[in-house]
């Protein structure tokens, strides 16, 4: 693809600080009165249902997005065949391996607030999670049981099997691309056309709660885009320019969802006027968020240097930054046990709500830090569990190592 704007390393600095968010994000469902999360809080608030809606109007799009573009990035380097079989270790081997390790805990926990008669061990409980049995209706999630999840791992069952998809079409898709951008360049509105899809999927699919209130196809819209489009210089200049009309528009079409989440059936599956309405103004508000803040992240005066061919361009002098950048996917597997854990000590506590949310995000943040750096990126197993290079990936002249996408 041409005119290569180079490997953005600010959003791989945004990926992370996300990941860092659904720390905050999945301890205000503790306190949530409209989710089924899976420890529950005695009294609850309105306020976090309010608050999160800011947050999953853009989060997850722009993870995935970002993964696109690291698609694009592997993709040029090892081929279609290549970025396959590097994303079914990278990925599959965490999804694996934090399925049958973590994803049973937060379920055990659940079993346990609900009933405090419930006394079956951790052990016995695991046998019976990992009982499955296949289920393809509910494509890309194919095992089902009793009590087996995959928990936050959506995200990564998601991410795998829009990559797998990807690789076979990489090309003419890369090609299709290409063929836009002087469309897009002369016509900078038909930035806004991918509102109309996502809009039309939210609405007819419906919103799936269990995905950070988007429908898990939406997802692949902006995995696309991440792909054909946002790393290209000239799409990039486009929407720089139109990040902050982009974004007022994105205000006040999320705005307009309000009387659809506050009143009326539910916004999420209902076929009434006003819930499909609802759904297809947040479609369209999400890709109006994630395109301002795409462009407003690329200012010229925030932009690194460009990084040589594939390597992430992340901010000089700034190590922390550079250390969350290549933390994400380590911490994103590890954030919701470790939160659930908690909350389940806290929440009988007889201290404010204010107070239990303090406690368990910070406690969560602390463990999954301490778990990270002395646990999992020190090892080239550990590092190979949880989705990082391993020892054995070549380094450059400086020593970093190569080909982070």
């Amino acid at each position: 693809m041409g005119a290569d704007g180079g490997r953005r390393g600010e959003l791989d600095v945004l990926r992370a600080l996300v990941v860092l968010g659904l720390v905050f994000f999945h301890t205000a469902l503790v306190f949530s009165p409209d989710d089924d999360f899976y420890v529950k809080n005695p009294q609850t608030t309105e306020a976090v249902t309010v608050l999160a809606g800011f947050g999953v109007v853009w989060a997850m799009p722009m993870l995935f997005l970002v993964a696109g573009l690291g698609a694009r990035h592997s993709i040029r380097r090892r081929g279609p065949g290549g970025f396959a079989r590097e994303r079914l270790l990278r990925l599959g081997i965490p999804l694996v391996f934090a399925t049958v390790v973590l994803c049973p805990l937060p379920q055990w926990l659940r079993l346990r607030a609900a009933d405090p008669g419930y006394d079956e061990s951790y052990g016995g409980f695991w046998a019976r999670f990992l009982t499955v049995r296949p289920d393809l209706a509910d494509f890309p999630f194919v095992l089902e049981g009793e009590h087996f999840e995959t928990g936050h791992l959506w995200f990564v069952v998601l991410l795998l099997a829009f990559c797998l998809l990807l690789a076979p079409v990489s090309a003419p898709l890369a090609a299709a691309a290409e063929r836009l951008v002087p469309a897009l360049c002369r016509r900078p509105v038909l930035l806004l056309l991918p509102a109309v899809p996502l809009a039309a999927v939210n609405a007819l699919l419906g919103m799936e709660e269990g995905f950070a209130g988007w429908n898990r196809w939406a997802y692949l819209l902006f995995f696309v885009h991440g792909f054909a489009l946002a790393d290209d210089a000239r799409v990039r200049d486009v929407t720089r320019r139109a990040a902050v009309p982009v974004g007022v528009l994105g205000l006040v079409l999320f705005a307009g969802t309000a009387p659809g989440f506050v009143a009326g059936d539910d916004p999420f599956t209902a076929w009434s006027p006003l819930a499909l309405s609802t759904r297809a103004l947040f479609g369209a508000a999400g890709w109006c968020w994630v395109v301002a803040i795409l462009g407003l992240l690329d200012r010229p005066r925030q932009r690194a240097a460009p990084a040589r061919e594939g390597r992430p361009s992340l901010p000089e002098g700034r190590p922390v930054l550079r250390y969350l950048a290549l933390a994400a996917l380590p911490l994103y597997v590890l954030h919701q046990p470790v939160v659930v854990a908690f909350a389940y000590g806290v929440v009988g506590w007889p201290v404010p709500m204010a107070v239990k949310y303090a406690v368990i995000v910070t406690a969560s943040l602390a463990v999954i830090l301490l778990v990270y750096e002395f646990g999992v990126r020190r090892t080239a197993v550990t590092r190979l569990l949880f989705g990082m290079r391993g020892s054995l990936v070549p380094t450059d002249r400086n020593g970093e190592r190569a080909g982070r996408a």
